[in-house]
């Protein structure tokens, strides 16, 4: 059987991903689950939208700044452990979360940060809400630039190449794959909201935030296999 072709990998990649970090809880999807079901599908539905393009505004940096790094087999090595622990640390903080308003220090951080710029840029319309509470959100632009160093060194299921290939084109599919997951999650998750008429709760998100975190630890606990396969191979 024959390689998928790369583009259609990368695009596949990124619509994949997307998916799975979107439904995480996090400001938007608490603002949208706040407001979705006061001011309906079309007000929530903006929200994602203005999140949706600051997402992939930080994913597109991610992956242009990452190129001229994998020259060399010791940095994409690094990466890709860099990637495995990244997924398991996200994936135990999901599973045994108690409560989405769980509030760590670098959470904590984050929120005083969106709210001074909030409060400085004083969004006024759904689609500006969710592109300002993005962008005064670092830890997606820190989460873009690990998972698009992962992609970029880790080679895909049964396959002798790398989920995203070090191209242009590749790294543009890879981004239209994002922009198309994130997306559709938001519609997803407004028409759910506006149509539950209050029935999501806090809850839901916590229960898509377990689900998530076990994806998260059998994506890393693969990826981690396969670095001790290749390392013991003394392939790497």
């Amino acid at each position: 059987m024959g390689e998928i072709s790369p583009i259609l990998l990368a695009a596949l990649s990124g619509f994949v991903c997307a998916l799975i970090f979107s439904s995480l809880p996090g400001p938007i999807n608490l603002t949208i689950l706040n407001e979705g079901a006061q001011r309906g599908f079309k007000w929530a539905f903006f929200i994602g939208l203005g999140a949706t393009v600051m997402d992939v505004i930080y994913c597109s940096i991610s992956f242009t700044g990452l190129s001229q790094f994998f020259d060399h087999g010791i940095v994409k090595t690094t990466m890709r452990v860099m990637g495995f622990v990244f997924l398991l640390f996200l994936g135990f903080k999901f599973l045994f979360t108690k409560s989405v308003n769980n509030q760590t220090r670098f959470n904590s951080a984050i929120a005083k940060l969106e709210e001074r710029i909030e409060q400085k840029i004083h969004p006024h319309t759904a689609f500006s809400t969710g592109f300002v509470r993005v962008a005064a959100n670092l830890g997606v632009l820190v989460a873009w630039v690990v998972l698009s160093a992962t992609l970029l060194s880790t080679k895909a299921l049964f396959s002798k190449q790398e989920w995203v290939d070090d191209t242009v084109l590749a790294k543009a599919a890879c981004v239209t794959g994002v922009f198309a997951g994130t997306l559709l999650w938001f519609i997803f998750w407004s028409s759910m909201v506006a149509r539950g008429h209050g029935k999501f709760s806090a809850k839901s998100l916590l229960r898509l935030q377990h689900i998530s975190g076990l994806c998260l630890i059998g994506t890393a606990n693969y990826e981690g296999l396969k670095i001790a396969w290749q390392l013991a191979k003394h392939k790497i």
